[in-house]
């Protein structure tokens, strides 16, 4: 019964309010004070029966909520006949209740929105080479899918042949099509607008990019901050105050209806509704904008940031350096170029890949004993030589001995702004390459957003050598810059800024990166850097796009002050109500519901003002 009786609340909101409108109807036009009271008795049993069930319910789990104040006062009105406020109050409640669902589920509508795009069947290539339309859980890594003009990627994959345009607003909330072509990589969500390409499916189900963000936000919209932990606590305090203090009044003056219009004025609806509103708000705008935050904590941290600290490669430049200058030492380049090959490819660093697209097509040799050498490079045996890759340091650790020339051309490569690669065979230096990564399109105007929206350090940490590093700090105006930077150099950074009480984010894209993301009050990560640096980061941006940084930092302090007016809104209005019931005439039961159940709304509608909410313009 209590089931059914719930399940029609809206229906029960109408017939009340058909019975109210009846009642003043028939006193004022009809004159008939029979129907006039039956309405009104009628209504306010109708109405209080779903309110009284759910304050059982409450009361059943040890809670005093908002509808045991309500249940307590309409039945007491009820009692003294007091049955215009009782039918209204209970209606008023009811209607605020149906409202205040609605506009919460439009405040949601990120997430429902993104779980509508989430594709549901693929055109798969069966044994037969025919593509047949298969449900989107029956595809495995590895499989070879159809994607055809109109239709959504069904999975995170490589594209094989074809070519084609691609809306990606789903993943990084830009609308203008991306071009693909053979290698590319598309995500699972995203729309071919024209074209046909044949992808291998890399990433399915959950796995996907589009599949992460889904349960991210999930996971995110249902998370509590500090400030709704603590009104949490509050009103479990506060709504027992409230109904001892109207009975303290009622002992005191013997007046039933003041002392039951002290608890439907006291009701902190607006302030229960009003943090999570906001902060559910701000989370779907940064789902729908290419930005996941991990949660509510992470909106109330983000938005106090005055310090942003930066990796460089992938961070700050594309990731995708290029071999720009190199100098060889001694005979047999060619043999020595192939153990290069051998034992860079077995790394997956960004440089590594960079050597191996410049040599080329090559003899490749058996890597044995391979050591990798934490900011400093690779040590490994090829071919019965000992092969040492990696940067200045490691030679000098390697005791290999730097000839004069040599020395000046390390010291005019980093004065060009090259990362640098040395190779020694058995102890001899034999080549020097020099490797630059271009800075990402826009980043310094993102930057000077960053500024203006109140960041005063931004600061570069690299393992790369100072002379690169310096060299991106003064074309992108960052306020400092630390080269030669190890994974623990990073982390004792960020501790040192922090001790100094500054409130630190860290934005990173390698699994090198994440202890520094774990540490920093937030961690950002880049959305196609490692799943290391994903998982352990506090916010997301999609793609990569570095552009989305503004706008989620402008996101978190608007959802803040948002939460903040919220409060203010909240308490305002019940301090507000009870001193024009003690300071005047004109207040009573129905007026302090009607005004309680609009400030409510007010809540909600000036959180969902974050639904819509935009940095484009503002600090261009």
């Amino acid at each position: 019964m209590q089931k059914f009786i719930l399940g029609k609340k809206n229906q029960i909101t109408l017939i009340s309010a058909i019975l109210i409108v009846l009642a003043f109807f028939s006193r004022f036009a009809l004159e008939n004070m029979d129907i006039f009271h039956w309405s009104l008795i009628i209504a306010s049993v109708l109405g209080l029966a779903p309110i009284a069930i759910q304050a059982y319910q409450a009361l059943k789990v040890k809670v005093v909520s908002i509808d045991v104040l309500v249940t307590i006062a309409v039945t007491g009105a009820f009692l003294i006949q007091k049955f215009e406020e009782s039918a209204i109050v209970t209606f008023l409640f009811l209607f605020g209740a149906y409202l205040e669902q609605r506009t919460l589920n439009k405040t949601r509508s990120a997430i429902k929105e993104l779980t509508e795009m989430a594709p549901e069947s693929a055109l798969k290539k069966m044994e037969n080479g025919e593509f047949e339309e298969v449900d989107v859980d029956d595809v495995d890594e590895g499989d070879i899918l159809l994607v055809k003009t109109g239709a959504k990627v069904p999975v995170d994959g490589t594209v094989l042949s074809g070519e084609g345009y691609i809306n990606e607003a789903s993943i990084t909330g830009e609308s203008v099509p991306v071009g693909k072509t053979v290698d590319s990589q598309v995500y699972a969500g995203t729309i071919l607008e024209n074209g046909t390409i044949q992808i291998r499916a890399d990433r399915v189900g959950e796995d996907t990019t589009f599949g992460r963000i889904i349960e991210l936000v999930e996971e995110a919209q249902d998370s509590k901050s500090e400030a709704e932990r603590f009104i949490d606590r509050f009103s479990k305090y506060y709504t027992p105050a409230v109904l001892v203090l109207g009975f303290i009044v009622w002992l005191i003056s013997r007046n039933v209806e003041l002392a039951i219009t002290i608890l439907v004025l006291g009701c902190p609806g607006a302030l229960v509704i009003g943090v999570p509103v906001s902060n559910v708000a701000g989370i779907g705008n940064g789902a729908r904008n290419g930005v996941l935050l991990k949660g509510s904590e992470v909106i109330n941290d983000f938005s106090k940031v005055d310090t942003i600290v930066f990796d460089k490669t992938g961070t700050l430049t594309v990731g995708n350096p290029e071999v720009a200058e190199k100098e060889f030492y001694g005979e047999n380049i060619d043999e020595v170029q192939a153990y290069l090959a051998s034992v860079e490819k077995e790394s997956d660093h960004p440089l590594a890949k960079a050597v191996l697209k410049d040599i080329g097509e090559t003899n490749l040799f058996t890597v044995e004993k391979t050591e990798v050498v934490k900011g400093g490079g690779i040590i490994a045996q090829v071919n019965g030589r000992r092969i040492a890759v990696g940067n200045v340091a490691l030679m000098e650790k390697e005791n290999v001995a730097l000839s004069e020339k040599a020395r000046r051309d390390v010291e005019r490569f980093e004065q060009k702004g090259n990362s640098l690669v040395l190779t020694a065979v058995d102890g001899e230096l034999k080549v020097l390459m020099g490797i630059r990564d271009k800075i990402r399109p826009g980043v310094k105007k993102d930057l000077q957003k960053l500024k203006r929206l109140g960041v005063k350090n931004l600061v570069v940490l690299s393992g790369d050598n100072q002379g690169t590093v310096d060299l991106v700090a003064r074309e992108l105006g960052l306020t400092k810059a630390y080269g030669h930077m190890l994974p623990e150099d990073k982390s004792a950074f960020i501790k040192k800024m922090q001790a100094k009480g500054h409130i630190i984010a860290f934005v990173g894209d390698g699994v090198n990166d994440s202890p520094s993301l774990a540490l920093a009050d937030i961690g950002i990560a880049m959305g196609s850097g490692t799943d290391v640096a994903i998982e352990t980061s506090d916010a997301v941006l999609m793609n990569s796009d570095f552009s989305r940084l503004p706008h989620a930092l402008g996101l978190t302090k608007s959802t803040a002050r948002n939460m903040k007016q919220n409060i203010i809104i909240a308490v305002g209005v019940v301090i507000i109500l009870l001193a024009s019931l003690i300071f005047s005439e004109w207040m009573n039961m129905s007026i302090g519901m009607l005004v309680h159940e609009a400030s409510i709304l007010v809540v909600i509608l000036n959180g969902m003002r974050l639904l819509r909410y935009r940095l484009r313009g503002r600090l261009a």
